[in-house]
């Protein structure tokens, strides 16, 4: 492996950075953190993409695997583990898998990273299945563990993404789409987990928050699946209601309690001015659509 012919791994112009102040260190690293959202952009087709991808997955009772390494892999974890709580979705619909297991999360296990065979292995043990869709993230493209399991994922027909920020990528080569912000050298050199780590957390938060989106997991702008699990949440579950009702709180925490806490229904209760039953039965027959369900609800 060549390590100059990597995008990432390519030697930055601030050669003088250990003779900077704090103040201009960070006025640098800075400057080159605005560059990130633009590489993603460039990217938004292939993101729109894969969004499709996986909510095709969803929709046919697939589920969407997140495979990583260091950094990459612990972003994946992150996202992957925000869902439930955002969406209301069961933890297994979205799995994020790091080499070196749990481990990994706090404490780096490097080695692992050059094992193919146990990406296979992992992937393998989270039993992922043609109905799925795994997406590989490496910010330099080549990761050998990444690498053994989208090779196994394509060989089981499941769909898989790429995530890199390096051109002509070997992940890329294994992909039904690449996703691939050019962030370019890192402010200190090869350190990913800066510019390449913060545009494969934006490209993994766009994700999952699309398909969501597009899944029915959201009504207007409002988190309406959220989990009221614990006072935090219940207060903003109540928010949301009166956002999406236009109700006053105290109306908002009365349809709260009589949905048995769940915002969504209570919004389709108030919206369509019916019980918990009949609201849980119009978002049955529009999928989980808030919109649909009250526009069923009108036309009966």
């Amino acid at each position: 492996m060549d390590l100059d012919k990597l995008l990432t791994e390519t030697r930055s112009p601030y050669v003088d950075l250990d003779t900077l102040s704090t103040r201009e260190i960070l006025a640098v690293i800075n400057a080159e953190d605005k560059t990130v959202p633009l590489a993603v952009e460039a990217e938004l087709d292939n993101i729109a993409a894969a969004c499709e991808l996986i909510l095709a997955s969803f929709q046919r009772g697939g589920h969407l695997y997140y495979v990583g390494c260091g950094t990459s892999g612990r972003l994946g974890v992150l996202d992957a583990s925000e869902c439930p709580p955002t969406f209301g979705v069961e933890p297994e619909l979205v799995t994020g898998i790091i080499a070196g297991g749990n481990p990994a999360l706090r404490t780096g296990i490097e080695g692992i990273e050059d094992d193919p065979v146990q990406g296979k292995t992992d992937l393998i043990a989270a039993g992922v299945t043609n109905k799925d869709v795994v997406v590989g993230i490496a910010a330099s493209g080549r990761t050998p563990y990444v690498i053994g399991a989208l090779t196994h994922a394509r060989e089981i027909g499941a769909k898989t993404v790429a995530v890199a920020c390096t051109p002509n990528s070997p992940i890329a080569a294994l992909a039904d789409v690449a996703i691939t912000p050019l962030v370019g050298p890192e402010v200190l050199t090869g350190s990913t987990r800066m510019k390449a780590g913060t545009a494969q957390k934006m490209v993994l938060n766009m994700l999952t928050t699309t398909t969501m989106i597009r899944w029915g997991k959201v009504y207007s702008n409002l988190m309406v699946d959220v989990q009221p699990t614990n006072s935090k949440l219940i207060q903003r579950a109540y928010r949301i209601i009166s956002l999406a009702t236009g109700c006053d709180l105290e109306t908002a925490k009365a349809a709260f309690a009589a949905s048995h806490r769940r915002p969504k229904t209570a919004i389709v209760m108030l919206l369509a001015h019916c019980d918990r039953q009949e609201a849980e039965e119009l978002l049955a027959r529009a999928d989980g659509f808030v919109r649909d369900a009250v526009a069923l609800s009108q036309n009966q």
